[in-house]
């Protein structure tokens, strides 16, 4: 984690029943489920938002790493950004998270499969970004 950096469960910022939502399909066919929200603002940076989901299925496999790009635009664009268009400020990023199995956030564990990319919100877009 950033030094500075404050993170909140989304619990604090009404996104209550996060571990309770039905599964999503994503577009690769492959279904996950919201696993946590958190935020944070690292020293000297702004809002960001971290969705977290899970996929038991996940294997990282050719097929899967091929769409991998398109789920993760499509998690940002259909499923974070409408849960955050009414809460207060606005995130200057929103970072998409897909993992085999629920882990601990920035805690580094071996047998866990993740991946992550990082949008700026841009009305209902989400533009990749850089880390």
């Amino acid at each position: 984690m950033m030094r500075g950096a404050v993170i909140v469960p989304a619990l604090v910022l009404g996104f209550a029943a996060v571990a309770q939502e039905e599964a999503l399909r994503l577009p690769s066919g492959l279904m996950v489920r919201l696993h946590e929200v958190l935020t944070d603002r690292p020293e000297g940076g702004g809002l960001i938002y971290r969705f977290r989901y899970v996929a038991e299925a996940f294997d990282a496999g050719p097929a899967q790493l091929a769409s991998l790009d398109d789920d993760l635009v499509w998690l940002c664009e259909t499923h974070a950004l409408p849960r955050i268009s009414n809460i207060g400020p606005q995130p200057g990023q929103v970072v998409i998270s897909l993992a085999d199995r629920e882990s601990l956030f920035g805690v580094y564990a071996s047998d866990v499969i993740q991946f992550f990319l990082a949008y700026r919100p841009a009305g209902e877009d989400c533009i990749e970004e850089m880390f």
